[in-house]
């Protein structure tokens, strides 16, 4: 294929003037090859670059998504990689199970005795912060995780809400309406917050969109928000926002973290704690 690059668009995806129409298998296998040398692709500067309408690039997306050799993302699409692509709650307990103990720990060590009120977002590292909450009487949690509900209603000085709403097996998560109706009218001094990738650029993300809009509520009613994750979620992009960084207060991971992006987290203002990993 004849190309020649120009410059950036307004999406900031680099456009290369096809000289010749593409058969869709071509366009798709070409469209796979820009995912992996970039972050993130466009709807709109594909469409552009193999001058077909959007519409036809969608149904490119949706169709590699589909066969899972992309992540679809809202206007676009990224790479399809181990690390894009999202486990099981099963999956996941496993994975550096040590090292979310110790931020399990790390995280409840923050929470003053101020705090009387949680949200806990879904996720196998909150379940570890959940666990070291035995011992607080008089703490009220709510979590929209049916895992971490189950570990909390073994400590009886807590007080458990749970969101309700349409459970995805896969995380284990409650969201839709009925659990974004039941934030309404309440306030939580602290928001445990997990994810699935952190992008210094981009923020907190996660693959499914319906929890992304729940854990925005989440973040709109609390004081305060503590972002805890495992040192391989950062660096990481998912398909959904939650939030930008600038919403989060505070960040604990792992030593796992390189030097470049320690500075480039604290530069945003994020209070960083990094926990020694075990080995």
């Amino acid at each position: 294929m004849n190309s020649k690059r120009s410059d950036y668009d307004n999406d900031s995806v680099p456009i290369f003037h096809t000289a010749v129409m593409l058969s869709s298998i071509q366009r798709r296998r070409e469209i796979i090859r820009l995912t992996e040398s970039n972050d993130w692709v466009g709807v709109k500067s594909l469409a552009k670059q193999f001058a077909v309408s959007t519409a036809t690039i969608r149904n490119d997306l949706n169709a590699l998504g589909a066969k899972g050799l992309v992540v679809r993302s809202r206007g676009g699409a990224i790479a399809s990689t181990p690390l894009t692509r999202e486990l099981s709650v099963r999956q996941k307990y496993n994975t550096n199970l040590t090292t979310k103990r110790q931020l399990g720990q790390a995280v409840a060590d923050l929470i003053g005795n101020d705090v009387r009120s949680v949200i806990v977002d879904s996720g196998t590292t909150t379940e570890e912060v959940v666990m070291c909450l035995a011992g607080r009487p008089g703490l009220q949690v709510m979590t929209n995780g049916l895992n971490i509900a189950w570990a909390l209603s073994a400590i009886d000085e807590i007080e458990v809400m749970v969101t309700g709403g349409n459970l995805r097996r896969k995380s284990l998560s409650f969201y839709g309406p009925q659990a974004e109706e039941s934030l309404l009218f309440l306030h939580f001094d602290l928001l445990i917050l997990g994810a699935d990738g952190i992008h210094p650029e981009v923020g907190v993300t996660t693959h499914f969109g319906p929890e992304a809009n729940l854990n925005r509520l989440m973040r709109d009613v609390a004081r305060k928000i503590i972002l805890v994750a495992d040192s391989s979620k950062i660096g990481r992009l998912c398909p959904h926002v939650i939030c930008g960084l600038a919403d989060v207060d505070s960040l604990v991971t792992d030593s796992g973290l390189s030097r470049d992006l320690c500075q480039t987290l604290t530069d945003q203002g994020i209070d960083l704690h990094v926990v020694d990993r075990m080995s």
